[in-house]
């Protein structure tokens, strides 16, 4: 606590006191000690071990006055309670339950000794839970009608004092609180972050509980103790100061719902009391009357504190809770919501009805989740007791809508805990949702929080649970196997059905995971499933047999990796060892049902391409240790039935399932790792024969001619190296040899087909890939390196050749190629062990890297012209979606190439060229392109966004120079003006860029005045405007650094004669200004604005002589002198925005002005002040 207030303060408050016309009979300050403040819970450790060093002058008084009392017996018997008595109640929080309840058990003998101290006391604690660190004065007050006490209650600040002061009436107690203006904005202990803000909130409210369950059986309704404590906390939770506010609301709040237990108690004992009355009248003996008069004057008694406690109910329901749950502070809503969720549950029969009721369902409106949370959580336990759904009807009725919607909320735990609520609904009545409602909710069941959509499962699946198999006339010679199945297969049937309905067909994987939870047993019924597939007379049609097939690989991938999906979140990512036993188990069960069952799947559908896909991808699936896999024969079957899909379906789909499953079954430590090795090795030999074949008949004399049969079984044939050529290693076969000749010196004349093509040099490049990953291994000598850089030095002439054909989908091909295959090479060379033989050195060809820019600039950034643009707008979006997406792959394949080293760093300069035009599509990838080469040479990423500036000014100039008509591909000033600012941005630590910003200024001075040579035709450089680009850059200079550019700038025009009163040499001033713009927020603009109306208006004519006679620059050496130049005062005028203008042009605000000349840099006669700046010309 502070210290008493000053007396400025205390003067102020007496006289208040006086002009209030309150007699006062007694009063008592309760004035804590300075070493006690609001938080000090979070010394609890220490508290718990450590008994207070004073007391309250309350307390002394009264243990005092209570000599003999139960105080003193407590100390004789307990040695830890004769600690707890050592202390305030404020500090007893951190000692506890059990010294909370022997600490309020002293309290209250010593309230009934003298109630007023022990009062003050305890309205001391409530000041000091709401962090105050201030004084209580408290004065009696004879009348609580009073209007001129009711006048004087204010809440006033002093800010003269530093002080504010609460002065409210606490029946029959007028309280004063004095505490610092800045406690409304420290943290109060409700509100401390980590366990000790949590901590307190428990035992705070275990206080208040414990208070009202030890006072009922003795001061609770002595008509002084509740009604003082209840004016408090009301009268403090209407405060606007927010610790006061929610502390005394959590309290009032906590207090409402101890006495509602204090009622219900007072209900079981009427009820007890009245079925014992009515046992007793029956009896006719008439000595019995006393005894029945007894029970009804108790009955009578305990209906009359029931009562009582009802009404004080009912006072802090109105006076807090009305006031309070519609609250600024959503913690304190939040308390109210969650406590009239327990009142209502608890004490149904006075606050479970719509009059309190609708403040839930207004509440379910709020901006803030946690409010919206603690309704839904509270409506979860109302709607979960059967005895109360009576009451809620109307309710539902009202809010079912409201619910619905919140079921897409944008807080993931209240969407969840709604599905939640709705399901209980759901289950307890049949009519309040509808079939809409049902359609609407189910559809949730996709949603990407996996807690969500497995709730949404729970309630698909009890509607799935509901539905019965039909009666027929055979009924009776059913037997109970054919029963369950039938029930399984309507079960299915309803799930098939809402699948279908929901006409999401390629989410099948996100159905199963919702259901997985919920409906793991008709999920994981792997023999029903397979049953519906194989039986005829299952019922089943062909569509929904494709659908079932889908529902059969999800579960089986469900059980083996489990929940984890792509665009899911939510699940849990790590599995206990029980889930991961479970696993397991389910892995061996559906190894061992499918690996028998599987062959005949695959020849029942061996026609339909989809299903024979979804198929081919269970074997990745099946456990290694299981017992089938010694059973050569079903292994033997498995891989005959798999060949044979092979032999007729060709489509992507269906080899790239059999390439990886054949991956996952030659996997080591599997039984049947051999046996699949071996089907594999025939089949790519069998390819490889067929395709020599057909190749030795097509190629003749390096021509392609080939009928349109035998094209079409070279495809196939590709297509199926291609496939399995991505997963498994195929050196052995010289894939790379054979399809070489494929690719002609002129592929546009007497070539292969473009769509062999493709494929050839997809093959080879999968080749490559596979002979530089298999480096250490295949690399023993020099000779088979020199022969591996010899096939990567063909392949990148050969796709050279392919990146100029007249086929789009050849040059994406063979761009993508030589992108893969140069970046796998430079890894390997990075990874290299230098204890074996690794890849030779190769740089591609610089005809090969030009033909990969201009493939980049051609088809990457296309700017659509209006008949293309009516034509994207004409097709759908997701084709739109692709083609960016393909463009964006090729941009991020190029920039690889540049990140990591393959391609020279000054070859980027062309594409940040595009980065202003095309910044929405590919402006990530372009900055990311310039962070990552910066990190690896920042000087000379930095001479590439140089580089690339000049560029576009050269451009630009030329341009201009040619007088025709403006090229839409060259970029306007203030674009590229623009775009150097944006570069600038990219420079976030000046002291770490300090050598590149000083090197990007240099070159730039440079550019303009190095081969600038000075005639009476030729005044000015050619780029001059170039400086107006080149001051983007100046604000990321530091102050030395402005000086050393300055002076440079100076040296390289010193031997040029230039007159600053001509407009032709505006950009100079501006550059020259933006260099001596030293303060922080100040421009070039407002500096040679601000200097130039001091020349206008200043200039007398002794100036101008002195100006006449002054030395031209010519004339000044870079090292005579050092002068001092005073910083520019900012300008107030509005910044004019520079717009499109010829390069050789300035900013308008520097048409048709001079300047002081005298005054800026090259002036030596001015006055220093404190603001100047050394400057070295």
């Amino acid at each position: 606590m502070i210290p008493e207030p000053s007396a400025a303060a205390a003067s102020r408050s007496s006289e208040k006191n006086a002009n209030s016309q309150v007699e006062a009979t007694s009063s008592g300050a309760v004035s804590p000690s300075e070493d006690e403040s609001g938080n000090e819970n979070r010394q609890k450790s220490v508290r718990r071990r450590k008994k207070a060093c004073s007391v309250s002058e309350n307390v002394k008084s009264k243990r005092a006055r209570a000599s003999g009392s139960g105080v003193r017996r407590a100390r004789g018997k307990h040695a830890k309670e004769k600690q707890v008595e050592a202390v305030t109640l404020f500090e007893v929080l951190t000692m506890g339950k059990s010294a909370i309840q022997a600490v309020i058990d002293d309290w209250i003998e010593a309230y009934v000794m003298d109630r007023d101290p022990s009062l003050l006391d305890l309205i001391s604690f409530f000041i000091q839970c709401c962090g105050c660190k201030g004084a209580v004065t408290a004065e009696m007050c004879q009348s609580k009608e009073d209007k001129d006490v009711r006048s004087k209650m204010v809440e006033e600040l002093d800010e003269a004092s530093g002080l504010q002061y609460k002065r409210f009436l606490a029946f029959p107690w007028i309280l004063t609180v004095t505490w610092p203006m800045d406690a409304d904005s420290a943290e109060y202990p409700l509100v401390q972050s980590g366990p000790s803000g949590r901590w307190f909130h428990s035992e705070f409210c275990d206080f208040v509980s414990v208070l009202v369950a030890q006072c009922q059986h003795s001061v609770l309704f002595d008509s002084y103790l509740m009604n003082s404590l209840i004016s408090l906390l009301t009268e403090l939770s209407n405060s606007y100061v927010r610790a006061f506010r929610h502390t005394c609301t959590l309290a009032a709040v906590k207090l409402l719902s101890s006495l509602l237990s204090v009622a219900l108690s007072l209900s079981v004992g009427i009820e007890n009391s009245q079925k014992l009355y009515n046992v007793q009248r029956t009896k006719t003996v008439r000595q019995k009357t006393q005894q029945l008069e007894r029970m009804q004057k108790k009955i009578s008694e305990l209906q009359e504190k029931r009562a009582e406690v009802e009404s004080m109910m009912d006072v802090i329901f109105k006076g807090v809770f009305l006031k309070r749950y519609r609250d600024m502070l959503p913690e304190i809503r939040s308390v109210c919501m969650e406590e009239l969720g327990l009142w209502m549950k608890l004490y149904s029969s006075t606050f479970l009805n719509d009059s309190y009721l609708k403040y839930m369902g207004w509440m379910l409106h709020d901006k803030v989740p946690d409010v919206r949370l603690k309704c839904v959580l509270a409506l979860q336990g109302l709607f979960g007791d059967p005895v109360l759904l009576p009451k809620l009807d109307l309710f539902t009725s009202r809010f079912k809508n409201r619910l619905i919607s919140m079921v897409l909320d944008k807080d993931n735990e209240v969407a969840v805990q709604t599905m939640k609520l709705l399901v209980l609904i759901s289950r307890a009545t049949d009519d309040v949702l509808t079939s809409e409602d049902y359609k609407q909710l189910l559809q949730v069941v996709y949603a990407s929080h996996r807690p969500l959509a497995a709730t949404a499962g729970e309630l698909l699946y009890s509607r799935i649970l509901s539905a019965v198999a039909p009666t027929s006339e055979n009924q009776g010679e059913r037997n109970e196997e054919d029963e369950q199945r039938q029930q399984k297969f309507v079960r299915l049937k309803a799930l098939l059905q809402f699948y279908q309905q929901s006409e999401l067909h390629k989410h099948v994987v996100y159905l199963v995971d919702s259901l997985w939870d919920c409906g793991g047993s008709l999920l994981k019924d792997w023999p029903t499933l397979t049953t519906a597939l194989l039986q005829n007379s299952s019922g089943f049609t062909l569509a929904e047999q494709a659908v079932i097939v889908e529902i059969l690989v999800a579960s089986v991938r469900q059980a083996a990796e489990g929940p984890a999906l792509v665009g899911r979140s939510g699940a849990k990512k790590i599995m206990n060892s029980r889930e991961k036993k479970i696993q397991a188990e389910d892995c061996l069960k559906l190894t061992e049902h499918l690996f028998s069952v599987f062959p005949k799947l695959l020849s029942k559908f061996s026609c339909s391409g989809d299903t024979v896909a979804s198929l081919m991808r269970i074997p990745q699936y099946f456990h290694p240790d299981s017992q089938e896999a010694k059973n050569t024969q079903l292994v033997s079957s498995l891989m005959t039935e798999m060949a044979a899909v092979l032999d007729l379906h060709s489509s992507p789909a269906v080899l790239e399932a059999a390439a990886r499953t054949y991956l996952s079954l030659c996997g080591d430590g599997a039984a049947w790792a051999a046996t699949a090795g071996a089907s594999r090795d025939s089949l790519v030999q069998r390819w490889v024969d067929q395709l020599t074949e057909l190749m030795g008949g097509s190629l003749r004399g390096g021509c392609f001619s080939a009928e349109e049969d035998e094209t079409r079984q070279i495809v196939t044939t590709l297509k199926k190296l291609r496939a399995f050529h991505n997963c498994h290693d195929l050196s052995r076969w010289s894939v790379f040899d054979l399809l070489s000749p494929l690719l002609t010196e002129d592929c546009n004349l007497g070539g292969a087909p473009p769509e062999v093509l493709e494929e050839v040099l997809q093959c080879m490049s999968f080749a490559m890939l596979w002979s530089l990953s298999t480096s250490s291994e295949t690399l023993t000598c020099r000779e088979k390196a020199m022969a591996q850089r010899l096939q990567l030095r063909l392949f990148c002439e050969r796709s050279y050749r392919c990146l100029s054909h007249c086929n789009h989908s050849v040059k994406n091909q063979a761009f993508f190629g030589v992108c893969d295959v140069l970046l796998a090479h430079s890894y390997h060379l990075q990874v290299w062990d230098p204890t074996c033989l690794g890849p030779l050195l190769y740089t591609p060809s610089p005809k090969l890297q030009r033909a990969l820019l201009a493939f980049v600039c051609m088809h990457v950034f296309v700017v659509p012209d209006s008949d293309s643009q009516s034509r994207i707008s004409e097709s759908s979006e997701v084709e739109r979606l692709e083609e960016l997406h393909r463009r964006r792959n090729q941009l991020a394949a190029y920039c690889k190439l540049i990140v990591y080293g393959v391609l020279e760093m000054s070859t980027a300069a062309e594409l940040y060229t595009y980065y202003m035009k095309h910044y929405s599509d590919f402006g990530d990838i372009i900055k990311e392109t310039i962070y990552r080469t910066r990190q690896t040479d920042k000087i000379e990423s930095t001479r590439t966004l140089v580089l690339c500036l000049q560029q576009l000014f050269v451009q630009l100039k030329r341009e201009q120079e040619s007088g025709g008509r403006a090229h839409s591909g060259v970029q306007t000033f203030t674009c590229i003006k623009e775009l150097a600012r944006r570069f600038a941005l990219t420079f976030g630590d000046l002291v770490k860029f300090r050598e590149c910003l000083v090197m990007i200024h240099r070159n730039g001075v440079e550019f303009v005045f190095q081969e600038f040579r000075q005639t009476p035709d030729n005044a000015t450089p050619p780029y001059l405007s170039y400086l107006t680009i080149l001051s983007e850059f100046s604000n990321k200079l530091l102050k030395p650094d402005k000086k050393t550019v300055l002076s440079y700038l100076q040296k390289h025009t010193a031997e040029h004669i230039i007159d600053l009163r001509e407009e032709c040499w505006q950009p100079l001033i501006y550059y020259r200004a933006s260099l001596l713009a030293v303060a922080e927020m100040e421009d070039a603009v407002s500096y040679v604005s601000s200097d130039r109306r001091l020349y206008l208006h200043s200039r007398s004519p002794v100036s101008k002589q002195k100006l006449e006679g002054y030395k031209s620059p010519s004339q000044v050496r870079p090292t005579e002198q050092v002068a001092k130049v005073n910083k520019p005062s900012i300008s107030h005028s509005p910044q004019v925005t520079v717009g499109d203008m010829d390069p050789s042009s300035v900013p308008p605000e520097l048409h048709g002005k001079s300047f002081n000349i005298a005054s800026t840099v090259l002036g030596n006669n001015s006055d220093s002040d404190d603001g100047s700046v050394d400057v070295e010309l």
